[in-house]
């Protein structure tokens, strides 16, 4: 293996013992400015990430609402299998992904080296906006699974909580700020161990950020403004946690409150894709129906 591709799965050990211990090597990037397509492993100093996919699943974090338990959040542990391959198969016109593991990569550094917060401020929080259906969530859970791995030699494992949004507002009057302090106690403790990253996603955030100015003027308005000042102050208590990243979506931003917008450290907004990036999507699934000989049975 001497000459490979950028984004290539090398599958072939027959004539070697790694058959036995290993499913696949993955060739995921170039750290240079140089745009490479294919590399000689001999010039370049390769950096490697061995991990073990989790397959059992996620967990559901319940909260109890007097005598009831709604759902709150779903928590997988990583790497897990649900998420194997989504990184490299999403397609944008922007470098947004690289944009992120770098975002995160200096977040880390600002904690190592003691950056004091009161001079330069970092919240760990990303905003992810557009329309529906391009790739936000899933873009999340990649980007959870993917520090997972590149993190490895930091944290012993990773988790990723994906919050309800919907499911923190309660039937019962004044309870949903109180569900949303529960939901970020349990968060709290699991960033209590230091050698745990804990990834937050809060998809369609908007539905517990809404602007406190509109929600004056809805029907419960008091409940929802409280729904509001408890995420933004539990988000503030989490921001201590080193080892803690907020992830968020929104399908229509404007309706976010502007205390969360501020918050946020990276504001991406994702686009419909261009005709460039529909042909490299649908280039993907050609491949993939060809490899599992789909295409041939159709024709």
């Amino acid at each position: 293996m001497k000459n490979v591709s950028i984004d290539s799965i090398v599958m072939d050990f027959a004539k070697s013992s790694l058959h036995e211990h290993i499913i696949h090597i993955k060739i995921c990037e170039l750290d240079s400015a140089c745009d490479l397509k294919h590399i000689d492993i001999a010039m370049v100093q390769p950096e490697y990430h061995v991990y073990h996919l989790e397959c059992y699943g996620p967990g559901i974090e319940e909260l109890g609402e007097g005598e009831e338990d709604i759902p709150a959040a779903t928590h997988w542990m990583l790497p897990s299998t649900e998420f194997e391959d989504m990184w490299e198969n999403l397609i944008y016109d922007t470098p947004i992904k690289e944009q992120l593991l770098k975002f995160v990569r200096t977040t880390l550094l600002f904690s190592d080296k003691g950056m004091n917060k009161n001079i330069i401020s970092w919240n760990k929080v990303i905003l992810l906006h557009g329309p529906p259906g391009t790739g936000k969530t899933s873009l999340c859970r990649a980007l959870s699974q993917k520090l997972s791995i590149r993190l490895d030699s930091r944290y012993k494992y990773a988790q990723l909580v994906e919050i309800n949004s919907h499911s923190l507002f309660s039937k019962w009057f004044s309870e949903s700020g109180k569900l949303v302090q529960k939901m970020f106690t349990k968060i709290t403790e699991l960033a209590g161990d230091p050698q745990s990253l804990v990834i937050v996603l809060i998809d369609e955030v908007e539905s517990l950020t809404r602007a406190r100015e509109s929600s004056l003027n809805g029907a419960d308005p008091s409940d929802a403004v409280r729904v509001v000042n408890a995420v933004l102050t539990q988000l503030d208590q989490v921001n201590k946690y080193p080892n803690v990243l907020i992830v968020t979506t929104s399908n229509i931003s404007g309706t976010i409150d502007l205390a969360f917008v501020d918050r946020a450290d990276i504001k991406q907004y994702i686009g419909l894709p261009s005709r460039a990036a529909i042909y490299q999507i649908y280039y993907s699934c050609i491949n993939e129906m060809k490899r599992v000989s789909f295409l041939y049975f159709i024709f």
